[in-house]
């Protein structure tokens, strides 16, 4: 008889340990500890000494190798700073800045800058980048710096460019550039499937945007920093990592979301955890992990939304111990089935095992047309198939809605649909902003307070312009 332990101390490697108590001569085996033998005890007191101090959790291992880390160390950036200075420049927009930032901490891993122009076409009409080995890694944006005729002029030749800030300050060096044409409608109608107006991150970004783009490596002269009162909740792929090895979780589910979290969505969220534990399962957590980036105008803002998540935590509608509440740093498209793919291929960097997705993932309502401008239901089939995303397990939403007999947020059962009410985004939000109250166990009580106090300062706000207009 044999007693076999198994347990991971890597990402990739194993210890087994065989304790025989058989009689039966068996083959010499160096991972075979006899139980006759003089030194078991030191070779037991040996082995749980290392399993005390290296048992890590078992984590999906990043797209495309080892985490890229793109910041300059402490010790070269003052010399990079006087190269920086000496070379062309390029600023960069606020959400440029939000690219470097998500490109240097490897949340699109392997990337390591802009993309040039044989990545950026294979992003663009295959959703993957082909790496040297023949495999693939999931790609479905395009993560391209634009410039226009007067900075391509100043480029000229040189091979690196120094990137600057909206504010003059120097952010990076772009290595071995490489300049190509910018199609703008192509990258529109392949992204998005349409080039209707009226796409916010169209309008932001592409449509001003300059004629050209330029790709290259990246050297990122200092940790990127918003000074919002926020940063703390900005952790890297790296750091989320160390966090759940310090928690030993054995698997991570990753919620995106950008907007406020109601029980609903709490709801999803906890029986997620508890199907994992069914599965087997000793300690799956949860990584909240709101979008931090460019969003439309009429979404609620990032730190009114950091504050409510709060208070969800503080409630107990989530329990703090299994929850990390971080931030995606990455702009918001609104494109659907295609962008979805980024969402959860980001994930994977961070090292979620599991992904939540639910109706009409990062998508929106038509620009011109009383419709969704995706089919709800493409976004969680697209993942399930999506090239170089087969590590991540697909999670779909079950359908939750307001059981109005109940009073809470329930799965929907369609036997006595009669009976549940759907309470859409925009819905909550116009509760919120006429100060009413939604039906009682739709959202914990702090986290709702968070929004009409929001709403109410945006339209004393707004009060005070149109007064100011009159006034004038």
């Amino acid at each position: 008889m044999a007693l076999t332990i198994r347990t991971h101390i890597t990402n990739t490697t194993h210890l087994i340990v065989n304790f025989h108590t058989s009689t039966k001569k068996t083959k010499p085996n160096p991972f075979t500890i006899p139980t006759h033998s003089l030194h078991t005890q030191c070779n037991l007191l040996l082995i749980s000494h290392l399993l005390l101090f290296t048992i890590k959790s078992s984590l999906i291992d990043p797209d495309g190798g080892p985490l890229v880390d793109l910041i300059v160390p402490e010790n070269e950036r003052g010399l990079k700073k006087v190269e920086a200075e000496s070379l062309p420049k390029v600023k960069l927009s606020k959400i440029d800045i939000e690219w470097v930032h998500v490109i240097s901490e490897g949340w699109a891993n392997p990337l390591k800058g802009f993309m040039r122009e044989d990545e950026y076409l294979q992003s663009l009409h295959f959703n993957f980048l082909g790496l040297k080995d023949g495999s693939i890694v999931n790609m479905s944006l395009p993560i391209v710096l634009a410039i226009d005729d007067k900075d391509k002029e100043i480029i000229g030749s040189s091979p690196d460019v120094g990137l600057i800030g909206p504010n003059g300050d120097l952010v990076a060096i772009l290595r071995s550039v490489q300049i190509y044409k910018h199609n703008k409608e192509e990258r529109i109608a392949r992204t998005w499937g349409t080039t209707a107006p009226g796409l916010p991150y169209v309008e932001e970004v592409i449509t001003p945007a300059g004629n050209w783009l330029i790709g290259g490596d990246l050297e990122v002269l200092e940790p990127i920093k918003y000074n919002d009162g926020l940063d703390h909740y900005r952790l890297s792929p790296r750091e989320l990592r160390k966090e759940f090895d310090k928690r030993q979780a054995d698997a991570v589910f990753a919620f995106q979301l950008r907007n406020p979290v109601h029980n609903g969505h709490a709801l999803l969220m906890n029986d997620t955890r508890k199907r994992l534990l069914k599965m087997g399962y000793k300690n799956p957590i949860l990584l909240l992990h709101p979008l931090g980036g460019f969003v439309k105008a009429d979404d609620v803002p990032l730190d009114v939304r950091m504050e409510q998540h709060s208070k969800v935590l503080e409630d107990g509608v989530l329990d703090h111990e299994t929850t990390i509440v971080a931030i995606f740093p990455s702009p918001m498209h609104y494109a659907g089935p295609t962008e979805v793919q980024w969402h959860a291929k980001a994930r994977i960097n961070a090292g979620a095992n599991f992904y939540i997705v639910g109706r009409d993932p990062a998508g929106m309502s038509h620009p011109t047309e009383k419709r969704d401008l995706y089919d709800p239901d493409h976004g969680k089939k697209v993942l399930s198939m999506a090239p170089g995303l087969e590590r991540l397990n697909i999670l779909p939403f079950r359908v939750a809605a307001y059981d109005t007999l109940a009073k809470k947020m329930a799965f929907f059962e369609p036997s006595r649909a009669q009976d549940f009410l759907f309470i859409s985004g925009t819905k909550m939000r116009t509760f919120a902003r006429n100060g009413e109250n939604p039906p009682d166990g739709f959202m914990c009580p702090g986290g709702w307070k968070v929004l009409v106090e929001y709403y109410k300062s945006l339209q004393a706000e707004e009060a005070g312009q149109q007064s100011a207009i009159l006034s004038a």
